[in-house]
């Protein structure tokens, strides 16, 4: 295996997946040489995926909610009958949480009384807590308990269900991981700080965090005097 083939492999994917699908791949064989090489001895020498360029992601996105975004979504959810876009939407705003985290969310990780629910996984494969705001867990008491999900639905019909949302409320560019980029933005406004922030979304890269960061220049000049 040589950097040479790696690359060939690179182009070949990014005409078919986006960057970022690509980079992920690359990030998981170029791991998996590594545990090769450094743990289980085998002889490879010099990783080749180190001699190789990443591809490029440009797809960082502002989109944050503004109030007629608020309002058109209102008026599609009182016509909709999935009864767990609601919530959903809410919690996602209130905690900064992934669809497929919300959707994989139990009653027994949940703990009202300390305003705290429990990912045991995530993502990045770590466990994260996930501290609850007043509003959050007022959403939550008032769900249905119709299993050991808080939402007993599949991704695959979710999927469908929000995108039957968007275009009757006429906002086809929005995405539910947009509500992820909104939350983030508003914890900064609240005025957390970047490991506070971090500690809820669940990132280890402050970097990163800030890419889902959006606050609004209108925002920060009504603070100053």
């Amino acid at each position: 295996m040589t950097s040479a083939m790696i690359a060939a492999f690179r182009d070949q994917r990014l005409q078919v997946v986006k960057a970022g699908t690509v980079r992920r791949e690359l990030a998981l064989l170029r791991h998996c040489f590594e545990i090769a090489r450094r743990e289980w001895g085998i002889p490879i020498g010099r990783n080749p995926f180190l001699d190789m360029k990443m591809p490029s992601v440009a797809n960082s996105r502002e989109r944050r909610l503004e109030a007629a975004d608020h309002k058109a979504l209102q008026i599609a959810l009182n016509r909709s009958k999935a009864w767990y876009l609601a919530p959903m939407i809410e919690l996602a705003i209130e905690t900064g949480m992934r669809r497929g985290e919300l959707l994989a969310l139990q009653w027994r990780y949940v703990a009202i009384d300390q305003r705290i629910a429990t990912l045991p996984n995530t993502k990045n494969g770590r466990s994260r807590k996930v501290p609850l705001t007043a509003r959050a867990v007022t959403i939550i008491s008032a769900l249905p308990r119709k299993g050991e999900h808080l939402f007993s639905v599949k991704p695959g019909a979710f999927g469908e269900a929000w995108e039957r949302l968007v275009k009757r409320a006429s906002l086809g560019d929005l995405r539910f991981h947009d509500l992820r980029h909104e939350a983030i933005s508003r914890f900064f406004e609240m005025g957390l700080s970047l490991p506070e922030v971090a500690l809820i979304s669940g990132h280890r890269d402050y970097r990163m965090l800030l890419r889902y960061t959006h606050i609004r220049a209108e925002d920060v000049a009504k603070k100053l005097q």
